[in-house]
């Protein structure tokens, strides 16, 4: 029994994305469910973000900084190609995703469902239909190059399971999953890979009203 742990919620994307790796790896961990900016979170990130990961005595923040850990330490399959040039494009859609797709459309969009910040808590539909546009275009780039059927290469790798969370979400929203569906290839990748065993055993609980908010979109 391995004495890592991680330290998040995991509805949160990138908790999510340390689970699924770890299940690729076939490492024993266990999950405390811990929110942002608590005193177990804080003690290791400086900026009070999740996940964290602890592992003995060795305490670690970011989820890239973790996955590399988890795929240099312990045995089992990468996630991460050793030939230069897909590890080169893996790398190339981690980013993409993390400082431009995801904060650009995806997490304001799915945002304004889960944390409107309206008087009723109904979804914010200004903030909604402002991302549609931005939306609309980063999932035209992810039906582009998922054609293949993963990111990078002929092989699940650690850019899709950085992907797969924040679709997997989008595909419970009406907008997002409208779109998703009309591609020609965005749909069926997610569908193939949420019934992957690394992403199916490791599928959060819903987010707080997450039905509930969808149907009153």
């Amino acid at each position: 029994m391995s004495d890592l742990q991680i330290i998040g919620a995991p509805q949160s994307n990138f908790v999510w994305t340390t689970r699924i790796v770890l299940t690729e790896k076939g490492v024993d961990y266990t999950l405390a469910e811990v929110r942002p900016h608590t005193p177990e979170v804080d003690a290791i990130h400086p900026f009070g973000k999740i996940p964290v990961m602890r592992h003995g005595g060795f305490t670690l923040c970011e989820s890239r900084a973790i996955c590399a850990y988890v795929d240099r330490v312990f045995d089992g399959p990468s996630l991460m190609p050793s030939e230069p040039r897909r590890a080169a494009q893996t790398e190339q859609w981690i980013s993409l995703f993390t400082t431009t797709i995801d904060p650009g459309s995806i997490r304001p969009y799915l945002g304004a469902y889960f944390f409107p910040g309206t008087p009723d808590g109904s979804p914010d539909r200004p903030r909604i239909e402002q991302t549609l546009p931005h939306l609309e275009r980063h999932l035209a780039v992810l039906d582009g190059a998922v054609a293949s059927g993963h990111l990078a290469g002929d092989a699940f790798t650690l850019a899709d399971a950085y992907v797969i969370p924040m679709l997997y979400y989008l595909g419970k929203m009406p907008e997002s999953s409208a779109m998703m569906a009309s591609g020609k290839a965005l749909g069926a990748y997610v569908a193939r890979h949420v019934a992957r065993r690394s992403v199916r055993d490791t599928v959060p609980p819903p987010m707080p009203g997450q039905q509930a908010k969808a149907a009153a979109a």
